[in-house]
């Protein structure tokens, strides 16, 4: 087996800095995950149903409590879906070929996302309806 070449010495790997730097390059690397997330169709789905939701939650007249709890669990659920992307890229290059446990972490990722879709919609709902 061959070596690993040391990783200071790959040009890909950016240098590791500190402070307001490392912070500075923090978020370069969340919008990096925010522009590959914005390519599954999965999550611009959910953006359109969070649009939707929101014009549901503004014709009902929800109280600014109701849009926030609304918001946070829209951004637990973009959360969860940029999880559930990692997974699906991670075990791609993993197992590239057919495996249940290649299967068994897509259908876990996937449930994680679809119970947040319901809880979403629920939300929606009651408030809506005036249960919340």
């Amino acid at each position: 087996m061959g070596e690993r070449p040391d990783p200071r010495s790959d040009p890909r790997i950016p240098e590791r800095r500190r402070g307001l730097r490392h912070a500075w390059d923090a978020t370069g690397y969340s919008l990096a995950g925010l522009r590959r997330l914005s390519r599954e169709t999965a999550a611009r789905m959910e953006c359109l149903g969070a649009a939707l939701g929101a014009a549901a939650l503004w014709g009902a007249g929800a109280s600014a409590v109701d849009v926030l709890v609304a918001a946070i669990l829209f951004l637990l659920l973009l959360a969860v879906e940029a999880i559930n992307t990692a997974l699906e890229v991670l075990t791609n290059r993993v197992s590239p070929g057919w495996s249940e446990e290649a299967k068994d972490v897509k259908d876990l990722g996937s449930l994680a996302v679809g119970l947040l879709i319901l809880a979403n919609a629920g939300w929606v709902a009651a408030v809506c309806t005036g249960l919340a």
